[in-house]
């Protein structure tokens, strides 16, 4: 079975392809520079695998607010032709979508079928893609995460290492809460449901649990080597910025629960095993 990875170069794309090997799955991964999601054309023209993982995305959440043409294009017109073109070779599509689909006003997790209503340009977009893909692809998994990390590019705890390294302090909002998701799991679930042939639908790809950015970033400091103390408190109407962060993050998985897939473990407990491969 060969796997197609679009956005291979990205930090969830370069784990994808690194579990992918380690399984002796066949794959190619393609990026921006090999291939313009935007364009049908050009999509259609790739030789796909049975299975199609879409990892591509425009995730500059701020500055999607003023360029959300360009969000769109590539959220939704780029995940609409995906899914077009894996149907026509009769592929497998896993489209990789995001918590900012809903609006962050709930209080306990969201489940998979519960109202959308994204309060910000890039949750717009990444919900225009889910709607193309369930219009585009006969065989679909969307899935769903929140707060990535991982070793391959740019995220929260590299950032917070250093600010703390560099100022001796860091103060970090307290009314944001999520489930941190490394990328290695999100991974290595994609391909376990596959494997398992799990049905046609939404699920939630995030770790189990939930905590706050300032409790995260704790755990942060405390991995290399300093006091979590010297991580002050702050909320989110002391940084203002164009895009509106959802307050509540966390997501559900009962879908998976139900299709007989184990979620992603405790997000503590994933924290421990990932910190020294993430900050290295």
């Amino acid at each position: 079975m060969k796997w197609t990875v679009i956005g291979a170069a990205g930090m969830l794309g370069t784990d994808l392809l690194q579990v992918l090997r380690e399984r002796g799955y066949p794959y190619e991964g393609l990026d921006f520079d090999e291939v313009d999601i935007t364009d049908a054309g050009a999509v259609d023209e790739l030789d796909l695998g049975e299975v199609v993982v879409n990892c591509a995305a425009y995730t500059a959440v701020d500055q999607a607010e003023t360029e959300e043409r360009s969000a769109f294009a590539i959220n939704a017109v780029g995940a609409a032709n995906v899914a077009a073109a894996a149907r026509r070779r009769g592929a497998l599509l896993v489209q990789i979508s995001t918590d900012y689909v809903f609006d962050g006003s709930a209080t306990q997790p969201y489940p998979e079928d519960a109202p959308t209503a994204p309060a910000s340009a890039y949750g717009r977009t990444k919900l225009a893609g889910e709607w193309g893909v369930r219009a585009f692809a006969d065989r679909w998994y969307i899935v769903r995460t929140a707060w990535l990390y991982g070793a391959h590019g740019p995220c929260f705890p590299k950032t917070m290492a250093r600010l703390a390294r560099e100022n001796g302090t860091v103060s970090v909002v307290t009314d944001q809460i999520g489930q941190p998701t490394w990328t290695v799991d999100l991974a290595d679930l994609v391909v376990r449901m596959v494997e398992a042939n799990v049905p046609t639908g939404i699920y939630h790809g995030t770790a189990s649990g939930q905590v706050s950015w300032h409790g995260f970033t704790r755990e942060i400091v405390s991995a290399i080597g300093l006091d979590p103390e010297i991580v002050g408190e702050t909320t989110s109407a002391a940084f203002a910025r164009p895009a509106p962060r959802p307050a509540y993050s966390v997501l559900g998985h009962d879908a998976l629960t139900a299709a007989g897939v184990a979620p992603i473990g405790d997000w503590r407990d994933r924290w421990a095993v990932a910190a020294t491969k993430v900050l290295r």
